[in-house]
C-alpha cells in the first residue's frame, strides 16, 4: 500500500505509463514547447511591425515630398518589412511608370498592381506560424484522447488478470492515462487563444496595409494631376 502511495505523483505516473502513453506525453510536450516559441516570436514580430506602421505613417503625412522619404528609407525596407516594402513597392512603381509621355492611368494602375503583391508578400509574413497553432490547438485534445483511451484500455487489461480488484488496482493506470488529457489540454488551450489573438491583429494590421497604400495612391494622384495642369498651363 505504500508503495503503491509513493507512485500516486504526477512524475510517478508518468515513469509508470506505457511505452505508447509515454510517446503521446512527449509530443504533446514538444507541441506545447514550439507553440510557446511561436506565440512570443509572432507577437514580437506584429509588436515591433505595429510600432513601425505609427512612426512610418506620422513622417509619410507630414512629409511634402514623398521622394526624400523613398531615399531616406530604401536601405530599411529590405531588413525591417513590415509598411516600409509596401511603400517602396508603391513609389518606384510611380518613379518607373512617370515619363512625359506616359499616361496618369496607366501610371496609377501600375502603381496599384505594385502595392497588392507588396501588400500580398506582407500578408504571407503575418501568417507564418498560424498553421501551426491552429494545428495544435485542434489536434492535442485528440492526441491526449488518444493516449488516455490507451492507458485506460491497458489499466483495465491489467485488472482482468487479478484475482481480486479494486480502486486501488485500477486508479493508477486510470490516473497516468487521464494525464495524457491535461497535457494535451495544456497544449491546446494556449494554442487557440494565441491564434485568435495574433490572427485579429495581423488581420488589423494588414487592414491597415491597404488603407495606406489607398493614401499612397491619392497623393499620388494629386501629384500626377498637378504635373498635368501644369504642363496644360505651360504649353
Amino acid at each position: 500500500m505504500q508503495a503503491t502511495l509513493e507512485h500516486m505523483t504526477i512524475w510517478g505516473l508518468i515513469s509508470d505509463a506505457s511505452l505508447l502513453v509515454k510517446a503521446v506525453m512527449l509530443t504533446l510536450l514538444l507541441a506545447s514547447l514550439l507553440s510557446w516559441y511561436l506565440i512570443i516570436q509572432r507577437s514580437t514580430v506584429l509588436q515591433r511591425s505595429e510600432r513601425q506602421f505609427n512612426g512610418f505613417l506620422q513622417r509619410f503625412r507630414s512629409s511634402a515630398d514623398l521622394l526624400p522619404l523613398y531615399r531616406e528609407t530604401a536601405q530599411a525596407r529590405a531588413e525591417d518589412g513590415g509598411v516600409l516594402p509596401v511603400f517602396h513597392a508603391g513609389y518606384q512603381a510611380f518613379i518607373q511608370l512617370n515619363l512625359p509621355s506616359g499616361s496618369p492611368a496607366v501610371v496609377l494602375e501600375g502603381v496599384e498592381r505594385s502595392l497588392y503583391v507588396a501588400i500580398s508578400e506582407q500578408e504571407i509574413q503575418l501568417e507564418k506560424g498560424l498553421q501551426f497553432l491552429a494545428t495544435v490547438g485542434s489536434v492535442s485534445p485528440y492526441i491526449g484522447l488518444f493516449g488516455t483511451v490507451w492507458g485506460i484500455m491497458n489499466a483495465f487489461l491489467g485488472l482482468s488478470q487479478v484475482q481480486q480488484a479494486s480502486l486501488s488496482t485500477v486508479a493508477p493506470g486510470i490516473a497516468e492515462a487521464l494525464i495524457a488529457t491535461a497535457i494535451g489540454l495544456f497544449a491546446a488551450i494556449p494554442a487557440v487563444v494565441a491564434y485568435n489573438r495574433l490572427a485579429a491583429r495581423g488581420q488589423t494590421l494588414l487592414t491597415r496595409y491597404y488603407a495606406f497604400g489607398n493614401e499612397l495612391q491619392a497623393r499620388l494622384h494629386r501629384k500626377l494631376h498637378g504635373a498635368s495642369v501644369n504642363l496644360a498651363t505651360a504649353a
